[in-house]
C-alpha cells in the first residue's frame, strides 16, 4: 500500500481526529471499601481513625497516591483520566528496555540516529560521530529527558515502531488499561495518553529495578561532549536537584518530570521515610511551573502524616505476568472507588503509531492490530 493510501486511511480512521486529552465518562456506580470517603472535590481519600484531611489547593487535574510496597492506594483524583503524558511516559520506556544492553555497551551515533527526533524536543546533546555507552544513553534519558537519547536507544532495539510495540505490550502487561502509546519519548503526539494509575504503576515497577532506582536518583553526571571533552548534565527534577526555587524533597527517590506546552506540566515521584515509600503521580496542575512539585510535596506529606488505621482507597493493578488477573481490554478502574476515563482520543483498543525513519507498520499485540501513523508536529519544549 502507498504512503499516500495509508495516509487516507489514517484520515478516516476514528481515531484520527483524537485530541490530546480525553475526558472521563459519566461516573458509573461502584463499591467503594469501607471506610473510604469522597472530600468535597470528588477525590477518593481512605478513611479511618487518624485520616487527615487532603492538602488545600490542589489544582492538578488528576492525582494519586500509592503506597510503593504495598500497591495500596490512599487517596486519588481522577485516576482513571488520561491526560497527555509528556516525557513521564519515558518510565515505560525505562522499564520496557532497560534490561536489553549491557551498562557497557557502546554505540557510535549517526546522523541516521538523530533523524527521526522531533522538532523542539528537549535534548541531551547527541553528537553524531560521538560514541557513547549505554550508560550514558540512559542518563541523558533520565536526566535531559533527551529525546535523541530515546530515539538511539530505540534504534539499538530495532526501531521506533517496534519498540512501541513492546511498550505497549509491556502496559497491557502490567495492566496499564489507560494508556496508549504512540512514540517512547512521550512527545506530543494525538492519542497518546496515560492515566495517573498507569503512571504510577510504571514508576512502581521501574523503582523495583536497580538501575531504574539508580538512574532516577541521580543529581548529575559527566557526559561526553565530542572530541574527547566532557561536559557536566543535571537532573531536571527540580524535586531532587533543588533548583528554580523548589526545596528538595527529603528521600526523594526520582522518579520522572515531564513538560510540554499541550501537556502542561506532568510529575511521578516516590520518596522514603521511616522505611515507608510512596508514590505520587500529579497531572496539569492550573498553575505555574513549579505547581507540579509543590502539589507533589504536599501529597507526599499527606500520605506520609497518614497513621497505619488509615484504610485504602483501593490498591494498583497486578501486572498479568506476576499473577495478577488479566481484565479485558473495556475493563473497569483496577480499583473502586475511581471513574474510568472515556476510551475518546484512543486508549488500550486503539493505537497509533509513530513510524520512524519508515512509515507504518502492522504489528500484532494480544491480536491482529491495524496501525497507523500520524504525526503531530509540536514546537513544543519536553522536559
Amino acid at each position: 500500500m502507498s504512503r499516500r493510501s495509508l495516509l487516507a486511511v489514517a484520515a478516516a480512521a476514528p481515531l484520527a481526529a483524537a485530541s490530546l486529552y480525553a475526558a472521563p465518562a459519566a461516573a458509573a456506580t461502584r463499591g467503594v471499601v469501607p471506610g473510604a470517603r469522597r472530600a468535597a472535590d470528588g477525590a477518593e481519600v481512605g478513611g479511618g481513625a487518624g485520616a487527615a484531611a487532603l492538602p488545600g489547593k490542589l489544582t492538578a487535574r488528576a492525582w494519586l497516591v500509592a503506597d510503593h510496597d504495598s500497591g495500596e492506594v490512599l487517596a486519588a483524583y481522577r485516576a482513571h483520566l488520561r491526560l497527555a503524558p509528556a516525557s513521564t511516559l519515558k518510565m515505560l520506556f525505562a522499564d520496557t528496555l532497560l534490561g536489553r544492553f549491557p551498562r557497557t555497551e557502546r554505540r557510535t551515533v549517526t546522523d541516521a540516529d538523530l533523524a527521526g527526533v522531533p522538532s523542539g524536543s528537549s535534548l541531551v546533546g547527541l553528537r553524531a560521530g560521538v560514541t557513547y555507552t549505554v550508560e550514558q544513553l540512559w542518563l541523558g534519558v533520565f536526566l535531559r529527558s533527551g529525546n535523541d537519547a530515546v530515539q538511539v536507544l530505540a534504534r539499538m532495539n530495532g526501531g521506533v515502531a517496534k519498540t512501541v510495540a513492546e511498550m505497549q505490550a509491556r502496559a497491557a502487561d502490567l495492566q496499564a488499561l489507560d494508556t496508549h502509546v504512540v512514540s517512547p519519548d512521550g512527545y506530543d503526539h494525538a492519542g497518546q495518553l496515560p492515566s495517573a494509575h498507569d503512571l504510577a504503576l510504571f514508576a512502581r515497577h521501574g523503582l523495583r529495578d536497580a538501575d531504574f532506582r539508580a538512574y532516577c536518583a541521580t543529581r548529575s553526571a559527566s557526559f561526553p561532549a565530542g572530541d574527547g571533552r566532557t561536559r557536566v548534565i543535571e537532573n531536571t527534577d527540580r524535586l531532587l536537584s533543588g533548583a528554580s526555587g523548589v526545596t528538595p524533597y527529603p528521600g526523594l527517590l526520582g522518579v520522572k518530570n515531564g513538560f510540554t506546552s499541550n501537556a502542561g506540566n506532568t510529575f511521578a515521584g516516590a520518596a522514603t521515610r521511616a522505611g515507608r515509600t510512596l508514590i505520587v503521580t500529579v497531572l496539569h496542575p492550573r498553575s505555574g511551573h513549579n505547581a507540579v512539585y509543590e502539589e507533589t510535596a504536599a501529597l507526599l506529606d499527606w500520605g506520609f502524616a497518614q497513621g497505619s488505621s488509615a484504610r485504602a482507597v483501593g490498591r494498583l493493578a497486578d501486572g498479568s505476568s506476576e499473577g495478577g488477573k488479566k481484565a479485558p481490554a473495556a475493563a473497569a478502574p483496577p480499583y473502586p472507588g475511581v471513574r474510568q476515563a472515556s476510551s475518546a482520543g484512543g486508549g488500550p483498543d486503539g493505537w497509533e503509531m509513530l513510524g520512524g525513519a519508515g512509515g507504518v507498520v502492522a504489528l500484532a499485540v494480544g491480536g491482529a492490530c491495524t496501525l497507523r501513523r500520524r504525526r503531530t508536529r509540536q514546537a513544543a519544549q519536553d522536559s
